[in-house]
């Protein structure tokens, strides 16, 4: 086999031979002040080392061979036989170095991220005995890898000072001094791909562990949020993971602090009674006016059930809100979200400050349309001990439990399409 050419731009090495034509280019850099590794063979005087070993071109990989240097571009390596040691060295330690780097960046952006949920989550006011004392075999027994369970209360507290969140200024929970008005079970599945929020009428009628048959929304009154867990998972047969709770001090603050949300009414709703006029539109609603929105029964056709669609509606206008903003996609903005969510809503305390930030970041690819709402399938209105209530229709609940308990809720909703789902044209 013929030698193979060498190209007349190769700078020379430190064991070529002089070359014929001329001494070697006066610009080549000298040896580097580098200790030489024990075999390297010495640098002759006036010789000089690849340029590129310097500074790397275009192309230069850890894993190829550089280009005008032995088994590189100009031939196969089996040509000039293998690479000396010194240069399997210097790439094994220019190798080691990367993957150094590469590891302190890694660790580095690991505890940007620890300390981002640690520092914005810990503002996030923790409800002590949130959970029933009942035995693990009086509770719905909790189902491996079949999503996450949240329920999500909203009360009537009757303060003037916040009472959830860390601007809290009177308990949350006082006997008889706070009803829930608001009550959702929020399903997220196992692979974060889709959420279903069911709202159930605070007036649904129900077993209240040592109170009876009562109104759902007497069981925080009487007992708290252990005594609202409890009646929810014994309605349900459903294991709560987790619970939060805002008062509605805090649901107006947190809609200001996201600058408001669009709700579009269909029509013109007349004012009744204390109910205000709105005029059919899209509207830009501050915390003030959109409580008045979500608050309002009286004058909408079907009572409190119209009320809890308006609150769904009001929660979907939420997260358009924030996912618009590419808030769930930022670290930095999701601290910053779970920094206002901290201010105004409190959880139960085994939602440690990892969980929370790993929770939030965790459905960043969540979309508008991955996310239902529903009312807990209705079985007509009632009057009970004087009361006028909601039943359930047990049979279609039972299936959306089953569903919402075994994390199979996308195909309960193909199943029934004909459900009490949230639709576009919602007074």
């Amino acid at each position: 086999m013929d030698p193979k050419p060498e190209r007349p731009d190769d700078p020379p090495r430190p064991d070529d031979p002089p070359r014929p034509d001329g001494p070697p280019c006066p610009d080549d850099p000298p040896c580097p002040d580098d200790p030489p590794c024990p075999d390297d063979p010495p640098c002759p005087e006036g010789s000089a080392l690849p340029a590129e070993s310097a500074h790397p071109g275009p192309g230069l990989s850890l894993f190829e061979p550089r280009g005008g240097e032995d088994g590189a571009a100009d031939g196969p390596q089996g040509d000039d036989g293998p690479d000396p040691p010194a240069r399997r060295r210097r790439t094994r330690r220019a190798l080691l170095w990367t993957l150094s780097a590469l590891l302190v960046l890694a660790l580095g952006a690991g505890g940007t991220v620890y300390w981002v949920a640690q520092h914005y989550a810990s503002s996030v006011t923790r409800i002590p005995d949130a959970f029933p004392t009942a035995a693990e075999s009086a509770q719905p027994r909790p189902v491996p890898a079949s999503g996450l369970n949240l329920l999500l209360v909203g009360l009537d507290a009757r303060s003037d000072v916040p009472t959830t969140g860390s601007a809290a200024r009177a308990p949350a929970w006082r006997a008889g001094a706070a009803r829930s008005d608001t009550m959702m079970l929020l399903h997220l599945s196992e692979d974060r791909r889709s959420a279903s929020l069911v709202s159930l009428p605070r007036d649904t009628w129900a077993d209240v562990p040592g109170h009876g048959r009562a109104k759902l929304n007497a069981a925080y009154s009487w007992g708290g949020p252990a005594l609202m867990t409890e009646t929810v998972q014994n309605l349900t047969g459903i294991r709560i993971d987790h619970l939060a709770v805002i008062d509605w001090n805090g649901f107006r603050a947190l809609t200001d602090a996201v600058g408001g949300v669009d709700i579009t009414i269909p029509r013109t709703i007349e004012a009744v009674g204390e109910a205000r006029a709105w005029e059919a539109g899209t509207h830009h609603m501050d915390g003030a006016q959109a409580l008045l929105y979500v608050r309002e029964r009286y004058g909408l056709p079907g009572g409190d059930l119209d009320r809890t669609k308006r609150q769904q509606n009001f929660l979907r206008s939420l997260m358009l809100r924030i996912m618009d903003s590419g808030t769930l996609t930022s670290p930095a903005r999701l601290g910053g979200l779970l920094q206002s969510v901290g201010e105004v809503v409190s959880v139960d305390d085994r939602f440690s400050n990892t969980d929370l930030f790993r929770l939030a970041w965790s459905l960043r690819s969540l979309r508008p349309d991955d996310v239902r709402f529903m009312n807990a399938p209705f079985g007509g209105f009632d009057t009970r001990d004087g009361q006028s209530v909601v039943l359930l229709d047990e049979r279609p609940a039972a299936q959306l439990w089953e569903a919402m308990r075994n994390d199979r809720m996308p195909q309960y909703f193909r199943d029934h399409r004909a459900g009490d789902t949230l639709g576009t044209d919602v007074d």
